[in-house]
C-alpha cells in the first residue's frame, strides 16, 4: 500500500532524525570546546627534555583542543625550602618557566601534582618524604621487600604517610606552597589515590580512628591551606566510591571503608574519576553528591570514547542546576613525559599492545583541529 503523503514526510523525517542522531553521536565520542575540561595528565619531564615538551605542547596539545594539563612532579623539582627531598636531576625554576610560558600563551591551565597521603614508596622503593622523614611513615613496622610482589602478607601496594603526625603538614605544605608559586597555578593536584594504608591498627596517632573521618579530614586540610591562598584542591576520586556496592573492587573504588569521606569533604573539592578498563558511569554519583567531576580514561581506546560520549550525555540530559558539575575529560598516562612522547612520534612500538595505548587512545578523544579550539 502506498504511503500518503503526510505519512511519507513523517517517515522521510524520522530517517533524517534517525541518520542525523547518529552522525551526532558519532561526532560526541571526539572532545570539542563545548566541553569545559579537555585534559591531559603525565609525569613532568627530566630536565634535559623540557624543550622538547614545550614543543609537544605547542605543537600538539594545543592543535587538540587540550585546556589543562596536569603535571605530576613530585619531587622532580630544585625545590628551595627543603632541597634534601629534590631528586637527584630535577627541573629549575627556569626550566618550570619555560613550560609555565608556553602554557599561558595557549591558555592552557596549569596544575602540578604531588602525591599526598598514599603513594609513598612504589615496589622496592621508598620515595624521598618518607626516605628522609621517616618518623611520617604510617606503617614503620611493614619493611620494604627485597623483591615486591603483590598480593604480600603486609597488604602493601605502597606506603602512606601519616594524616595525623605533627609536623608532616609543616614539610608537606613548604613543597605545595612552593610548587603551586613556581607553576603560578590556580589549583593544586594532590593525588590521593589507592590509599591502603589508613588508620593502622600499629599507628600510635591513627589506631581505632574511623578511615572515612581521616581521609576526610586529610582532604579538607590540604583544601583549606590551599584556599588561604585562593587555589583549588583536584584529587583522584577512587577513594570516595564504594567498592563493595558497585564491584568495582580494590583499585579504581575503596574496599577499606574511606569512601563515606565524600559526604564529609568540602564541595569546592574537583574529582578526577578514572576508570581504565570499563567506562563505569560513577560521575553521575559525584555530580548527586555535589562535586565537580571529570572522567579519566588511560590507554584504551573503546572505553575512552564511550566515556566521552557518557559526558557529552550526562551534560546534555542533566538539569540546569546539575550540569556544571559534568566538567569534562582528562586522559591519563602513567609514565613519564619522555615515554608518551616516543609513543605518540612512533619512536617506540609495542605490537602486542596494538592500539591499546596511551597515545592512540589521545588521539581518538582529541581530534586534530585547524585551530585550537581553546577557552
Amino acid at each position: 500500500m502506498k504511503a500518503t503523503y503526510p505519512q511519507f514526510i513523517t517517515r522521510a523525517l524520522s530517517a533524517i532524525l534517525l541518520i542525523t542522531s547518529a552522525l551526532y553521536a558519532e561526532a560526541q565520542t571526539t572532545l570539542d570546546s563545548s566541553i569545559p575540561v579537555r585534559g591531559f595528565c603525565v609525569a613532568a619531564p627530566k630536565a634535559n627534555n623540557v624543550d622538547s615538551f614545550v614543543k609537544f605542547i605547542k605543537e600538539e596539545l594545543t592543535t587538540r583542543g587540550v585546556n589543562t594539563l596536569i603535571l605530576r612532579v613530585d619531587f622532580n623539582y630544585q625545590y628551595e625550602k627543603h632541597p634534601e627531598l629534590r631528586d637527584s636531576i630535577a627541573l629549575s625554576k627556569a626550566d618550570v618557566k619555560k613550560i609555565v610560558s608556553v602554557c599561558k600563551s595557549n591558555n592552557i591551565r596549569l596544575i602540578p601534582q604531588i602525591n599526598l597521603l598514599g603513594h609513598q614508596s612504589w615496589a622496592q622503593t621508598v620515595y624521598a618524604l618518607l626516605r628522609v622523614y621517616p618518623q611520617f611513615d604510617e606503617t614503620p613496622h611493614v619493611k620494604m621487600p627485597d623483591k615486591y610482589v603483590w598480593p604480600n602478607a603486609d597488604g602493601l601496594y605502597c606506603k602512606s604517610y601519616c594524616p595525623l603526625h605533627p609536623e608532616v603538614h609543616g614539610v608537606v605544605f613548604d613543597l605545595v606552597d612552593e610548587i603551586c608559586d613556581a607553576f603560578e597555578s590556580t589549583a593544586f593536584h594532590a593525588g590521593m589515590d589507592e590509599v591502603f594504608y589508613i588508620g593502622d591498627d600499629k599507628c600510635p596517632r591513627c589506631s581505632g580512628r574511623d578511615k572515612a573521618e581521616l581521609f576526610a579530614g586529610e582532604v579538607t586540610t590540604i583544601r583549606n591551606h590551599l584556599a588561604q591562598k585562593g587555589r583549588e584542591l583536584w584529587i583522584w576520586g577512587d577513594r570516595l566510591i564504594d567498592g563493595k556496592t558497585t564491584g568495582i573492587g580494590t583499585w579504581e573504588a575503596s574496599m577499606n571503608n574511606t569512601y563515606r569521606a565524600v559526604d564529609l569533604i568540602p564541595k569546592d573539592v574537583f574529582i578526577c574519576d578514572w576508570h581504565y578498563e570499563r567506562p563505569d558511569k560513577t560521575a553521575v554519583y559525584f555530580a548527586m553528591k555535589g562535586l565537580r567531576v571529570a572522567t579519566c580514561p588511560w590507554r584504551t581506546p573503546q572505553v575512552a570514547t564511550q566515556q566521552v560520549s557518557d559526558m557529552y550525555n550526562f551534560r546534555s540530559t542533566a538539569t540546569a542546576a546539575m550540569q556544571p558539575y559534568y566538567q569534562g575529560i582528562i586522559q591519563t598516562h602513567w609514565s613519564g613525559a619522555e615515554n608518551f612522547m616516543d609513543g605518540y612520534y612512533g619512536k617506540i612500538k609495542n605490537d602486542q599492545a596494538g592500539n591499546k595505548t596511551a597515545w592512540d587512545t589521545f588521539r581518538a578523544i582529541f581530534p586534530k583541529q585547524s585551530t585550537a579550539g581553546k577557552k
